[in-house]
């Protein structure tokens, strides 16, 4: 039997709490969603903006969990039995998420954020340092301020490596996430435009995102993108901590360096000089983005003491995931179609990241390339310029049809040549109809917005448009 992550005696002593139960009481794990949770866990009611989560301790428990954490005032319907009361249960899940980062002593840890890229350089660190160890990762995009501490409560003592993935739209929120995270290592994948809405410049966005340094141990290192625009601006931050800086990118003085690129539709091949070291690898997913990402998660690994060309193997098992890449072949009597599916999340990087990638796939295979189109969001004064200067990136690209919706996208729709226009909609609900009647076999579709454009719909529609049963094929 696996020791338990914590016990109960562990947690009340953690978050400063009282409990009727046994201290030697056994935790699995810690959740915070009731529909989730597994036998055994801890869950933690807190208190959000559209939900209290006091309001499914009752579910929680009969879910077998092990405990709840309740505030004080909260009224228990059936007694004591398996409770941990505290004064404020955010303050304990972060309470929670710092112990569980002292016990881990011997832990490497590392940290990601940037505009971009967080979460498939999460993941592709995972890939990477399995081949060497224990690895605990944030799960989905848990990089806010109860993702961060709920993934550290997680994380067991005898982790090799920790990988957590820190987001931030406004300036002043890294800060506090990475004194709770403490790495060794800390990765800015790249500065873009992303929630212009909230700063004043790209140069306050690369500020806020130095905030990620704060946090760094003594004697730890910045991983940094030497072809970033605003690397020498992060690298005076990196050396105002004293800390060490290796930096990454094509640019002759990076680090770790791409020496040879061969980009594919669907994959890549890299050789490429890492702190001294040359290695030569495949990434299993497309795109010069990913290539670039990979040279910070092998800087990261060489720098973690891990096997270096064990993790530059493994990459070749990093995959796009839903919504950030992902590749959906559908074949049918007619022929197939291709769904590139980007739904998750969009800004000026990512969609000029998109856009180069779709423009990969080879005429032989797909004839026609269809670019989906949602509003990119929070980008302040500058979003309509921003939206119209996607038709430099859609001419580079070759696409030959595009499909928009959203207010700001008219406006690049609008700009574009008559022969490129597919057609527009308010909202991506009204395009559903107007895109399934518009593409067909031999179509390449690559769908991407901002999260708050719903652009995954679009996506599901496509799906259920050209599948059968008997047809449906994962690429």
């Amino acid at each position: 039997m696996p020791k338990a992550l914590w016990t109960v005696g562990e947690m009340v002593k953690a978050v400063r709490g009282k409990s009727a139960l046994p201290s030697g009481t056994p935790v699995s794990g810690v959740s915070i969603d009731s529909r989730s949770l597994a036998p055994g866990e801890a869950f933690i009611a807190l208190r959000g903006l559209n939900r209290d989560g006091h309001l499914f301790v009752e579910a929680a428990l009969a879910q077998s969990a092990s405990c709840a954490l309740v505030e004080q005032a909260f009224k228990a319907p059936r007694g004591e039995k398996r409770l941990i009361r505290v004064a404020d249960t955010l303050q304990a899940l972060n309470d929670l998420g710092s112990a569980g980062r002292v016990r881990a002593k011997d832990t490497v840890v590392i940290a990601v954020t940037g505009s971009v890229g967080k979460t498939g350089t999460k993941e592709a660190l995972k890939l990477a340092l399995m081949a060497s160890g224990s690895a605990h990762v944030s799960l989905k995009s848990h990089n806010n301020h109860w993702g961060v501490p709920l993934s550290l409560a997680n994380m067991r003592e005898d982790t090799s490596f920790g990988v957590f993935e820190a987001g931030m739209n406004h300036a002043g929120e890294l800060s506090e996430l990475t004194k709770l995270i403490k790495p060794h290592i800390a990765i800015i994948t790249t500065v873009a435009p992303v929630h212009l809405g909230f700063f004043r410049s790209v140069e306050a966005i690369a500020d806020a995102k130095a905030e990620i340094l704060e946090g760094l141990v003594t004697g730890g290192t910045a991983i940094l993108n030497r072809d970033n625009p605003y690397f020498a601006r992060l690298r005076r931050h990196t050396l105002q901590r004293k800390a060490r800086i290796a930096s990454f990118g094509e640019a002759s003085g990076a680090d770790a360096r791409a020496l040879s690129i061969e980009l594919g539709p669907e994959s890549s091949n890299v050789k490429a000089d890492i702190l001294g070291e040359t290695v030569i690898y495949h990434i299993g997913a497309p795109g010069i983005h990913l290539v670039q990402n990979s040279l910070a998660v092998l800087a990261a690994v060489k720098l973690a003491d891990a096997d270096l060309r064990a993790a530059a193997r493994a990459l070749a098992g990093w995959h796009a995931q839903t919504g950030r890449g992902e590749r959906i072949v559908i074949g049918g009597k007619g022929g197939r179609v291709a769904i590139i599916d980007e739904s998750y999340n969009a800004n000026p990087a990512s969609m000029r990241a998109a856009l180069a990638t779709l423009g990969l796939t080879p005429r032989d295979e797909y004839k026609r390339r269809v670019a989906v189109l949602g509003d990119m969001l929070e980008l302040g004064g500058l979003g309509p310029k921003l939206h119209l200067e996607l038709a430099e990136l859609i001419d580079a690209a070759d696409v030959d049809i595009v499909y928009a919706c959203g207010e700001m996208m008219r406006e690049l729709f609008d700009a574009l040549p008559a022969k490129r226009r597919g057609a527009y909609a308010k909202t991506s609900e009204q395009l559903v109809p107007l895109l399934t009647k518009g593409v067909g076999a031999g179509d390449v579709v690559m769908v991407k917005g901002s999260f708050g454009s719903c652009m995954a719909r679009l996506v599901v529609a496509l799906q259920r448009h050209f599948q059968t049963p008997s047809t449906a094929a994962q690429a």
